[in-house]
């Protein structure tokens, strides 16, 4: 299961690395040819990113012998 919770962190992390890197610089993104805006990275960017953090304290804790 630690090993599952540090993957999808790591995939969080990277996905929300991908929506700060199109907000500063600006990349263009559509979907079915509608244009997305700028502030939906922003919450991509705060979800994906709160849940790397969220999976990445889940393995941290486990590491000390906690329980979750």
């Amino acid at each position: 299961m630690r090993a599952y919770i540090l993957i999808t962190g790591v995939i969080f992390a990277i996905v929300a690395l991908v929506h700060l890197l199109r907000l500063l610089w600006d990349w263009p993104a559509e979907v079915a040819g509608l244009a997305v805006p700028p502030w939906v990275s922003w919450i991509a960017f705060l979800v994906a990113g709160a849940l790397a953090i969220w999976a990445f304290s889940l393995v941290a804790g486990d590491r000390r012998g906690g329980s979750q």
